[in-house]
C-alpha cells in the first residue's frame, strides 16, 4: 500500500472513531445530583454515567477495528498491517481528561497501553495487583461477550495501585480483548 493509501485509509477511520466517540460523549455524559450517594462516596447517578461512558468508549474503538478488519477483509490491506494500524490508532486515542485504550492478545500479551513500551509486548497473563489476575479477570468478562472488571492498577506515572473498573470487549479477527477504565 502506497502513502497516500496509508494516509486516505488512516484519516477515515479516525473520523469515523471521531465521530462516533462525540455521539458516545453527547449522549451518555449525564450529571448527576450529589444526594443520591453510595456506601463510598460515589453518587449512583456518577457511577452509572461512568460505566455507560467507557462501554461506549470501547464500542466505538471496537468498530474502528471493525472498520479496519472491513479493508482486509476486502483485500485493500493485508492483516498484520491493520493490526499494525489499529494498535497506533488505539495507542494515540484518548477521551475526557485521562481516558485512554488497552489492548491485549487473548493470550494476555499487551498490545497497547498508553504508549507504556515497558508493558506493550511483554505477556501479563499472571499479573497479580491486591491478589487479583486482573489480565485474567479483564480477558473473561470480554471472552463471555463483554463485561466489567473490578480489579487494581496504577495510574500512569504512579507505581501503587488503585481501584479500576474497566469495560472490555473481545476483537477475534485481530484476538484482543480491548478495553478502557476509570479509577474509582
Amino acid at each position: 500500500m502506497n502513502k497516500k493509501n496509508y494516509t486516505a485509509v488512516a484519516v477515515a477511520v479516525i473520523a469515523v472513531a471521531a465521530v462516533l466517540l462525540g455521539l458516545a460523549l453527547e449522549k451518555y455524559w449525564v450529571s448527576y445530583d450529589s444526594s443520591e450517594a453510595t456506601s463510598d462516596n460515589k453518587p449512583v447517578a456518577q457511577l452509572s454515567s461512568q460505566d455507560e461512558l467507557i462501554k461506549y468508549q470501547a464500542q466505538t474503538a471496537y468498530s474502528m477495528l471493525t472498520a479496519l478488519n472491513a479493508k482486509v477483509k476486502t483485500g485493500e490491506i493485508k492483516l498484520s498491517y491493520a493490526k499494525k494500524l489499529g494498535a497506533d490508532l488505539l495507542r494515540d486515542m484518548r477521551f475526557g481528561t485521562d481516558g485512554y485504550f488497552f489492548a491485549d492478545t487473548a493470550q494476555g500479551v499487551n498490545v497497547v497501553l498508553y504508549g507504556d513500551k515497558t508493558v506493550e509486548g511483554q505477556n501479563r497473563w499472571d499479573a497479580e495487583m491486591n491478589g487479583i489476575k486482573y489480565v485474567q479477570k479483564i480477558n473473561q468478562a470480554a471472552k463471555s461477550g463483554d463485561g466489567f472488571t473490578d480489579y487494581f492498577y496504577p495510574k500512569k506515572g504512579e507505581t501503587a495501585p488503585s481501584a479500576k473498573r474497566a469495560y472490555s470487549l473481545y476483537f477475534q479477527p485481530f484476538d484482543w480483548v480491548i478495553g478502557t477504565g476509570y479509577y474509582k
